[in-house]
């Protein structure tokens, strides 16, 4: 039987076709609402799953196609990001089957298109996968800045999460790493390369201007909805980061930040004196931003793609504090009132200090000359 899958972000697309495909349909595949329609009149398809956000032609000119100009029966289910009640309401008075909110399992899609084939839900289009994986409400690009991380790098826990939450893509920014990291990445990335790139730098220039070029890298990406930052050693958590993610989705937040500090019930260790110094450097931050950030220097941020053609366009000036210079300039484009309620600081879950860290303690001397630096060149 023949499937025609429509959605205008191609990770979505293939991730659909590799699994509809293994359970024996052929697909057509489309874009767009016009590449749709063409699609419908030159292969007519048993069924018909369907976005409605798309650029130019959307879903509800297919589906008005499909209903009232051809008058055809076929099932159509809608699978959208969008959860209006009276969105979801006006396909169901179109003439569509089903309507399916992301983020959903490829497991649950698949029986839900046997079901409108009525066709029986078969136990083996499903025992191979222990875990169902997920195409998630968006698109979501994360930056991973990565200098000397041969050692450990645990690719494991990031070939199991592109594997299981299919709306994401991790960029590692190689950042002239001396040892054998850049030959690692390449390897994870084998293979996976719609989910997992390498991006190189040849010379070593700090986590800030990795951080950067990685942002601004991922930004040329169309299908990309949010774009984010998480250190390699995943101290902060995938489970964490997603929860970053699920908050800026749907809200007025530009830039949602994590937060290491400490709560009841959440699992936060630091070494004893480093945390002593963290807290008298959070203090003097929160002085020269003039906002009551308590943890701008989390490695965990997610933000919206109009954002960085603002931020991330020019150099930072420090090479720890670029967090800070983020806050700073968004201060500086949206003023004091605004940035305030476009950024948004989100406690961890978890946060765990892990040893190798490349910020020394006489690195964290230097950040306090550093801070004097920014309060000079952005007052």
């Amino acid at each position: 039987m023949r499937i025609l899958a429509v959605d205008d972000q191609p990770l979505i697309l293939k991730s659909i076709e590799k699994k509809l495909a293994k359970a024996g349909y052929e697909l057509d595949l489309a874009d767009n609402g016009m590449k749709a329609i063409s699609a419908y009149e030159a292969n007519r398809p048993d069924i018909v799953i369907l976005d409605l956000e798309m650029p130019g032609t959307n879903g509800f000119a297919v589906i008005e196609h499909i209903r009232n100009v051809k008058e055809d029966d076929i099932p159509i289910i809608v699978m959208s990001g969008n959860d209006d009640e009276n969105v979801v309401v006006d396909t169901f008075k179109l003439g569509v089957n089903d309507y399916i909110q992301k983020p959903v399992g490829l497991n649950e899609l698949l029986a839900r298109v046997q079901r409108q084939l009525q066709q029986k839900v078969e136990s083996k289009d499903f025992k191979s996968d222990a875990t169902s994986q997920m195409l998630q409400k968006n698109l979501i690009g994360v930056v991973i800045p990565c200098y000397n991380e041969e050692e450990r790098l645990r690719t494991n826990e990031f070939t199991s999460f592109v594997k299981n939450n299919l709306g994401y893509h991790l960029c590692f920014v190689n950042d002239g790493s001396t040892d054998k990291t850049l030959e690692v990445l390449n390897e994870l990335s084998r293979g996976r390369e719609d989910q997992i790139s390498v991006y190189n730098c040849v010379k070593n220039g700090g986590k800030a201007e990795a951080v950067r070029q990685g942002v601004l890298h991922l930004a040329k990406d169309k299908q990309l909805d949010y774009i984010g930052f998480l250190d390699a050693d995943l101290s902060t958590n995938f489970q964490d980061f997603d929860d970053l993610a699920k908050t800026i989705s749907g809200s007025e937040f530009k830039i949602v930040s994590g937060s290491r500090i400490a709560r009841m019930g959440a699992d936060i260790h630091k070494e004893g004196a480093r945390a002593i110094i963290s807290k008298t450097i959070n203090k003097i931050i929160q002085t020269i931003l003039g906002m009551p950030f308590r943890d701008t220097q989390c490695g965990a941020k997610i933000m919206t793609k109009d954002v960085i053609e603002k931020v991330f366009e020019k150099k930072f000036y420090t090479k720890w504090l670029f967090d800070v210079e983020i806050f700073l300039r968004m201060k500086k484009v949206y003023g004091a009132e605004k940035a305030k309620s476009y950024l948004c600081e989100q406690p961890l879950k978890r946060w765990v200090h892990e040893d190798g860290s490349k910020l020394s303690m006489k690195d964290s001397f230097k950040i306090l000359g550093q801070l004097f630096q920014l309060a000079v060149q952005y007052r």
